[in-house]
């Protein structure tokens, strides 16, 4: 055992890098590295990565308070076996949410097949039937998904839920790789790591790809609420590495089934619209009439087909947890295959034995709202107090539907630096997916590691406190996934110019007349 780890507790959890007999081999080499150091420097460069990050202003707003972002300077290592099985367990999830969406807001076929029932989808929230009937050009829904993966005691990947609204924290992926091989020069120059930093172009591709038909040369802009959006760092992040226009609500503008940009020069079309700002908010004509971080008429230019939205609106039915516990039947449903992922044990409170057996052991199980995000509402029962649990149980009886119960996963750990010394963290992993069409989808080596600070939390979202670790996927040969058993082909069924935007737009004016020829998809970022 390294002397690094001479006092790490052992603990019930599955560790990624130290395993009963040792450090695992994957991690033998970084921590070879790490104990060159020793402890007193890799504490000093930890202090030094906490610096950097303050210094570049990487923050994530907590409770309104605008903080800067954990960052640990102990690298997560997942080895290439086990991210070849993560990507192409990825990609065919995608894959089927992008079928499932399309299904739902066209034909029915999960409906009169009996995959799902009707009345899960037209229940969610998140279902929006002024969608209906609406394509989009390349027939991608899906642009962007994060599907989040957690290990157990077994140290198999379940995914614990799906994010394809509006994922968020790639930036951070980027920013963390920069900063660990500043802070771990020699450690991160002797491993062959697969880089992330080709992520803009793959997502300028996706959303280039994802233009009306006949328009040659799009424009792409990035639609965010603004300043104040806890995630804001991200969107201005990703619109200067794509080198498009960040843009607000009241820089749009919609008529005639067109949507355009406010410039000096009159107005811009619009074509590609990467949003990130929820449904709900985004087309007050449709939605909510008091939202001002959005654009009157957005939803008629996706219907009338001159504007791709991007996440596509209405995704959110795939992100409702509820949906999830249906994902392995529509994968078997739409692709004919078996899941390569396996999904965590999920009960369905709706169903009234599944509901009766959950009451009875409230104080076991994870319950969760299935419209939930950043780990709100979640209760542990475990952790809960009597009166914590009492008033659970009233709000499932109560609500049924909107409530999932699933078993306490004793997430993964790996060694995190804590006051000054190594101590085992529970993770999760977020890998990123970029879907360009014609199955042409991207998966972000590694993905944002998600850490749980306190000790015994289990609970890693940001918003809620957490932190991160750099992923580091060993570039190599790529092990060959084995092909999934290919089941019967289902049977046929029937405002006014901000000074900020003016200023953007006039440098944007100035780059354009020096350049004859627009930047391509494979534009450098």
């Amino acid at each position: 055992m390294s002397a690094l780890f001479d006092h790490y507790p052992p603990g019930e959890a599955f560790d990624e890098m130290v395993g009963p007999e040792g450090v695992r081999a994957s991690a033998t080499s970084v921590v070879q590295g790490l104990e060159r150091l020793g402890l007193d420097e890799l504490r000093s460069r930890a202090d030094y990565l906490r610096t950097t990050y303050i210094d570049q202003g990487v923050t994530f707003d907590i409770g309104g308070e605008e903080r800067p972002f954990p960052l640990d300077i102990v690298p997560r290592i997942l080895p290439a076996d086990e991210f070849a099985h993560v990507e192409a367990g990825s990609k065919q999830r995608v894959r089927a949410m992008d079928a499932f969406l399309d299904d739902v807001y066209t034909e029915g076929r999960c409906f009169t097949e009996g995959v799902i029932p009707r009345h899960v989808v037209a229940s969610s929230p998140h279902f929006h039937r002024a969608m209906w009937g609406v394509t989009t050009p390349n027939g991608v829904r899906v642009h962007i998904a994060g599907i989040d993966l957690v290990r157990g005691h077994d140290g198999v990947f379940r995914v614990l839920e799906d994010n394809v609204r509006s994922p968020s924290g790639v930036s951070y992926v980027m920013t963390n790789r920069r900063a660990v091989n500043a802070a771990l020069p020699e450690i991160a120059a002797q491993h062959r790591i697969r880089p992330v930093e080709d992520y803009p172009s793959e997502l300028l591709k996706a959303l280039r790809a994802a233009a009306p038909s006949g328009v040659a040369d799009p424009t792409v802009v990035v639609l965010t609420p603004g300043v104040y959006n806890s995630a804001y760092f991200e969107h201005a992040m990703l619109a200067r590495m794509m080198g498009v226009e960040l843009v607000e609500g009241r820089d749009l503008v919609a008529h005639a089934g067109h949507v355009s940009l406010r410039t000096t020069r009159g107005l811009r079309p619009v074509h590609v619209i990467y949003r990130r700002i929820d449904d709900e908010f985004l087309d007050p004509a449709v939605f909510r009439a008091d939202s001002l971080i959005g654009c009157a008429g957005l939803l008629n230019a996706a219907r009338a087909g001159t504007v791709t939205i991007a996440n596509a609106v209405g995704n959110g039915v795939a992100d409702d947890k509820l949906v999830y516990t249906y994902l392995p039947d529509l994968i078997r449903f739409y692709l004919g295959e078996e899941p390569i992922l396996a999904s965590v044990d999920t009960w369905r409170l709706e169903e009234p034995e599944a509901r009766e057996e959950v009451l009875d052991r409230l104080d076991e199980l994870v319950v969760k709202p299935v419209d939930g995000s950043g780990g709100k509402g979640i209760v542990i029962g475990p952790r809960a107090t009597p009166e914590e649990l009492e008033r659970l149980k009233r709000q499932i009886l109560r609500d049924a539907r909107g409530w999932i119960a699933q078993p306490v996963v004793q997430l993964s750990t790996v060694p995190t630096m804590i006051d000054g010394e190594l101590r085992p963290r529970h993770v999760d992993l977020r890998p990123f997916i970029v879907n360009s069409g014609n199955d042409n989808i991207f998966v972000l080596p590694g993905g944002l590691t998600r850490v749980a600070l306190p000790e015994g939390e289990l609970i890693v979202n940001s918003s809620q406190g957490g932190g991160s670790k750099d992923t580091w996927v060993p570039a190599g040969r790529r092990p060959v996934i084995a092909p999934v058993a290919a089941a019967p082909p289902p049977r046929p069924s029937s405002v006014p110019l901000s000074e900020q935007m003016l200023s953007r737009v006039i440098r944007h004016q100035h780059e354009q007349q020096q350049q004859q020829e627009p930047a391509g998809e494979g534009a450098p970022c």
